[in-house]
């Protein structure tokens, strides 16, 4: 029996723990908060996007950064096997839209208090409010445990770090893991906050606050190339959009954002052509005639949007609708089909679902998660250069390689 210690009470922590104790190990996970999961709680809206139920290779195609090394672990821990799980520990799930999957019961503390039981059951000995400050590594470059805040040395076998990144820190994702890395000399690549809020130039931003659209298209340029277009909902805030398009948007041109302004262009009704808006429109005019303009289009638009086309249109909001020029309607046929806002920049790791970038994963071995520099060290979960769009996609990548750091972590000792 080794003695690994897994350093992060989070998804990917948890998972290896429970996986390094199922594979016979004696297992210690220090975590630094005062309870475990702290971000698990608060993914999903606090209901806890468990997975996506899509086929694998659609897993592969919703993963941003570094797919191809996902491969071991999306077919060693599938999302089936992760549903599975959950089922097995008495968390019932739902299939919903986008294949995403949630408790039934819609509770993400379900989630973590389950593998929490798992865990106790498993006598893995949980040590909270216990941080580590550094990896203890000898001359040949093997791990030999972890040094604490307070100064204690732990020994270990074997040590997997599953410290997040460094998004949502008030979580206790500070960086740690990224720092450990470095001192141990693998790559840090660079960090940007992701799955985040963008924000707008505009003035309307902000007469929008709380807007949600739905059934909407977005495409989002450079000026000159298209980078991202998406269906589905958006919201607007008092700084700028978030929504399930648009933090998926910021993983694809968060980069780009950082260094120039990007479009944001939101078709409202995507399910018409130009042609069939100006039929509707005809027949709204038509029905309307002699209505002032402002009042003609009430069922065209969110009440809330309203004003703001309407100024935009440039067409007078007292103005009978019979008096409305063909140029004008055109006009507005296209702000319709292309109402559009400047994005200045992302919001920061204290809004961003995840953190872009991590530890290379060149340096990572990807059937086992051990670092290929330092001996029975392995890395789990967000602290690795892996990212995907929403959906579920990135508590899969957790999953899958805090098992396979799990079922990994101590073997060598177990055939010496």
């Amino acid at each position: 029996m080794s003695n690994v210690i897994v350093v992060g009470g989070g998804a990917a922590g948890m998972m290896a723990a429970i996986f390094a104790a199922r594979n016979g190990q004696n297992v210690t996970l220090l975590e630094k908060n005062e309870k475990l999961g702290k971000k698990i709680f608060i993914t999903g809206k606090g209901r806890c996007n468990i997975t996506n139920a899509s086929e694998i290779e659609d897993l592969f195609s919703a993963v941003i950064s570094n797919p191809k090394f996902l491969y071991s672990g999306f077919y060693s821990f599938t999302n089936d096997q992760v549903i599975h799980f959950f089922e097995e520990l008495g968390v019932a799930t739902k299939i919903e839209r986008g294949n995403r999957v949630f408790p039934v019961s819609d509770h993400s503390s379900d989630v973590i208090a389950a593998l929490a039981r798992e865990m106790q059951h498993l006598k893995v000995k949980v040590q909270l409010h216990c941080e580590v400050k550094e990896l203890l590594i000898n001359n040949e470059r093997e791990i030999k445990g972890v040094r604490l805040a307070n100064g204690k040395k732990m020994t270990a076998d074997a040590v997997v770090v599953a410290t997040g990144g460094i998004s949502y820190p008030s979580t206790g994702s500070t960086g740690d893991g990224y720092r450990f890395a470095r001192n141990c000399g693998h790559k840090v690549t660079e960090l940007f906050p992701s799955l985040v809020p963008m924000e707008v130039k505009e003035w309307y931003a902000k007469e929008l606050q709380g807007l949600s659209l739905k059934n909407i298209e977005i495409h989002i340029t450079d000026g000159k190339k298209k980078l991202y277009d998406e269906f589905g909902e958006m919201l607007f805030t008092h700084y700028g959009v978030t929504g399930p398009v648009i933090l998926s948007a910021s993983s694809i041109v968060g980069k780009t954002l950082e260094k120039k302004e990007l479009v944001l262009h939101i078709d409202l009704k995507p399910a018409l052509t130009e042609e069939q808006l100006d039929k509707r429109l005809l027949r709204e005019f038509e029905a309307n005639h002699n209505k002032q303009f402002k009042n003609a289009i009430d069922s065209l638009l969110p009440a809330k949007l309203r004003p703001v086309i309407i100024e935009l249109s440039g067409i007078e909001e007292e103005k009978k609708v019979h008096e409305i020029t063909k140029e004008e309607r055109l006009n507005l046929l296209r702000l319709i089909k292309d109402f559009h806002m400047t994005l200045t920049g992302l919001r920061g790791y204290n809004e961003a679902i995840i953190t872009k970038g991590g530890i290379s994963v060149k340096e990572i071995d990807p059937g086992t998660m051990e670092s290929k520099l330092i001996k029975n060290l392995y890395f789990a979960g967000e602290v690795l250069d892996l990212d995907a769009v929403t959906g579920g996609y990135n508590l899969q990548i957790a999953w899958s390689t805090g098992y396979l750091a799990g079922i990994s972590a101590g073997q060598d000792k177990l055939f010496e």
